[in-house]
């Protein structure tokens, strides 16, 4: 069933119907009749005959005509019996906002179960539980109770009343934007993030969707269905539960898994989701993206009244990755025969006390700035709305001229502006009527620049929109039919793991560099092995019980003769045994030894969230210390791998330093994507570890390998990992 019985409902029942102002079930249905909600209304209390001149019923059951939704406002131990009620009534969706439930542990868990048991055995969709409630503000169907909450034009989904509250009364207070829906996911027991973007997407009303999110059961689908909202309408998100404790709190507070792990930024991003850092910064995004159309060229201009605004601006702006071009010959041109002789025209621009006796000046600079067939946008920092306060009363029409000049100027140009004013405390008349046009007005320079940096961000995406992968596998398609014998093999003999030997074979079938290795089973063998390789060998021990060769003294480096080979060869099967009695001994691997490079990690996990995630960064035994490493959610494309390298801080050591010659960086970037089709051929595979993979000027080795597989019964791609 879809969303729109539930979010449009036509008919409420009030479960936990009150008397008591304080209680959620008065407050409700005093909003609904002080908003003029049209469908009916249906208080349920078996203690009361009426509320509020309503008709009050025992049961749901009991109402005489249909009920779309049913808000639950009584305890969480008596929710299942009221869904098991209301489906005998029919009902399509519940509000449920008792706590209790998945967030407090065990028990809670349990009767969160029980009440998806009954809703699904009645085919009732819910929100929450833990939840504030929703709102639909076009509808007047207010199940929060929370009184004058703006309308407009952005959907609001959060897990946090109290941030709700927060994006709520700054709507109020500090813009002419508002709220289409606003919905407390809570929970996310049965709706889903993914499903409320989908009927967003499809709402004519919503220009934006507007996200807080501590946790979320179901991230790939999340990814896929954002990917696909965010071609059409922008999403702005904050995650919280970064830190530690942040994590402990989000977890304590939705009951879904703790935070996030350090893919998601990366993930939401390359999804087209515009990521939010600060909470200060969130609704002013949203109130942009959903009033100006993107930047899409990735190049502003900024117009100021002084030069330390212009150059704080400038820095902020390059800080976001927005470009911030020299104006054309012919805009310095017509700017300078308008400006005072000492304005900068070249970008900032300065005006130069130009603005002083006739702010309209702006709009006029401003209209030959968007003239400019490469600027995409504009910002506008400094005392604009205040020259009428801070010189005389007189220039306040000026500016208002100038207001009304600028708006519709974004309308007929199709480019955005954004002002930050000294003076936006004030609200002075000129900015409202900014405002009136969708042009946002901020009194932090940070934030405006922000808003700035999020149109051009948005308008990137946008720009390369069919050249970001969807996050959707093609499990199996690329598998070599000796490649999943290797892994049959494995369960086979009750391995829960490749051997190296066999890791290599399997990277060598999809065409990977990989060292030409002998598997030895005596010391003689390994001699014999060695004299064969040209040059220094190593060796190492192979045992499906040992991952971790170093930490059982299994491995030797630079051996040279037979002598050496030998001896190391004893040293490493006794030091196996004594590292783990009942160890499993396949022999030991002799390996040549590779020339030096720059040593790199590629691995991949399963993230709770996303499902297959890819990391790369420096490698050696110092990576779980140094940490240089990036992450992305798979299957990538080449255009993401290039970027994962150009992420890390150790990259320019890839270019060579020092005179030295770069190392290739292609044969990297295409054994990254070598990885990604191995996770989409073999769903098998839970995780693999290339460290080090040495890069040279020429080439790469893959000095290690380890691939560890998921338990036989787990071996179809997990929830987090399928496409929908």
């Amino acid at each position: 069933m879809g969303l729109d019985y539930v979010l449009n409902a036509r008919s409420v029942a009030v479960v936990g119907a009150s008397k008591v102002p304080t209680k959620r079930g008065f407050q409700t249905i005093r909003t609904l009749l002080d908003e003029g909600y049209e469908g009916a209304i249906y208080p349920v209390n078996p203690k009361e005959k009426s509320i509020m001149g309503l008709p009050c019923y025992a049961s749901v059951s009991e109402i005489p005509g249909e009920v779309d939704v049913a808000l639950v406002a009584t305890p969480a131990r008596t929710v299942p019996a009221v869904l098991e009620d209301c489906g005998q009534k029919g009902v399509k969706g519940a509000v449920i906002l008792a706590t209790g439930f998945g967030e407090t542990g065990r028990a809670g868990k349990a009767l969160e179960k029980e009440v998806l048991s009954a809703a699904g055995t009645h085919h009732i969709r819910l929100i929450g539980p833990n939840t504030s409630g929703m709102i639909n503000l076009k509808a007047n169907l207010n199940l929060v109770g929370l009184h004058d909450t703006p309308k407009g034009d952005i959907a609001l989904l959060t897990q946090s009343g109290n941030m709700a509250l927060t994006l709520i009364t700054e709507a109020k207070l500090k813009s002419r934007k508002g709220f289409t829906y606003y919905v407390g996911v809570g929970n996310e027991a049965d709706i889903r993030f993914h499903e409320y973007l989908e009927f967003f997407q499809q709402d004519p009303d919503t220009r934006a969707i507007l996200m807080y999110v501590e946790g979320m059961r179901e991230g790939r689908k999340f990814l896929q269905q954002a990917y696909r909202t965010t071609e059409t309408k922008p999403i702005v998100l904050l995650k919280s539960g970064r830190s530690t404790k942040g994590k402990q709190s989000a977890g304590s507070h939705t009951g879904a898994l703790a935070g996030m792990s350090e893919v998601a930024k990366g993930a939401f991003e390359r999804a087209g989701i515009i990521v939010i850092e600060n909470s200060d910064e969130l609704f002013p995004a949203a109130e942009t993206l959903s009033s100006l159309p993107p930047i899409k060229n990735n190049r502003i201009a900024i117009l100021a009244d002084g030069g330390g605004h212009a150059t704080i601006a400038a820095d902020t702006l390059t800080d976001l990755g927005v470009e911030i071009p020299e104006l054309d010959e012919k805009t310095q041109r017509k700017l300078r025969a308008i400006l005072p002789g000492g304005a900068a025209v070249r970008n900032p621009v300065d005006v130069a006390g130009g603005t002083d006796d006739n702010p309209s000046v702006f709009a006029d600079c401003a209209n030959i700035i968007l003239s400019d067939p490469n600027i995409g946008g504009l910002l506008i920092v400094g005392l604009f709305g205040g020259y009428g306060i801070r010189f005389a009363a007189s220039l306040a029409m000026m500016e208002e001229d100038a207001a009304h000049r600028m708006g519709k100027m974004v309308k007929s140009r199709k480019k955005a502006i954004v002002v930050h004013s000294l003076y936006n405390s004030e609200k002075p008349h000129s900015l409202d009527l900014l405002r009136y046009y969708g042009v946002p007005v901020y009194g932090s320079l940070d934030v405006a620049c922000k808003c700035m940096g999020v149109l051009a961000q948005y308008g990137r995406y946008l720009k390369s929109y069919h050249a970001v992968t969807n996050f959707v596998f093609n499990w199996g398609a690329k598998a070599k039919p000796e490649g999943k014998k290797i892994i049959d093999r494995a369960y086979a003999e009750g391995r829960g793991a490749l051997l190296e030997s066999e890791a290599k074979h399997l990277f060598k079938l999809h065409g990977a560099p990989v060292t030409c290795d002998v598997l030895v089973t005596s010391a003689e063998e390994a001699a014999n092995a060695a004299a064969a390789i040209e040059g220094p060998v190593a060796l190492k021990i192979v045992s499906p019980d040992i991952l971790h060769k170093s930490d059982a003294d299994g491995v030797r480096l630079n051996l040279t003769n037979k002598k050496q080979v030998k001896k190391a060869y004893a040293e490493i099967v006794r030091s196996a045994k004594a590292y783990q009695k009942d160890a499993r001994i396949e022999g030991v691997l002799v390996s040549p030894m590779v020339a030096k490079g720059v040593e790199v990690i590629i691995g991949t996990k399963i993230d709770d969230q996303f499902g297959p995630v890819i990391m790369y960064g420096l490698g050696g035994v110092l990576v779980e210390i140094i940490k240089d490493v990036t992450f992305r959610v798979l299957p990538i494309t080449r255009r993401t791998a290039q970027r994962m390298l150009s992420e890390t801080k150790s990259h320019p050591i890839l270019d060579g330093v020092r005179g030295e010659r770069p190392y290739d960086k292609k044969a990297l970037v295409n054994l990254i994507l070598t990885c990604s089709e191995m996770i989409e051929a073999y769903p098998q595979i839970h995780e693999l570890d290339l460290n080090p993979v040495i890069v040279h000027h020429e080439g790469l080795s893959i000095v290690d390998a380890r691939i560890i597989l998921k338990p036989q019964e787990e071996t179809q791609p997990s929830p987090a990992a399928e496409a929908v």
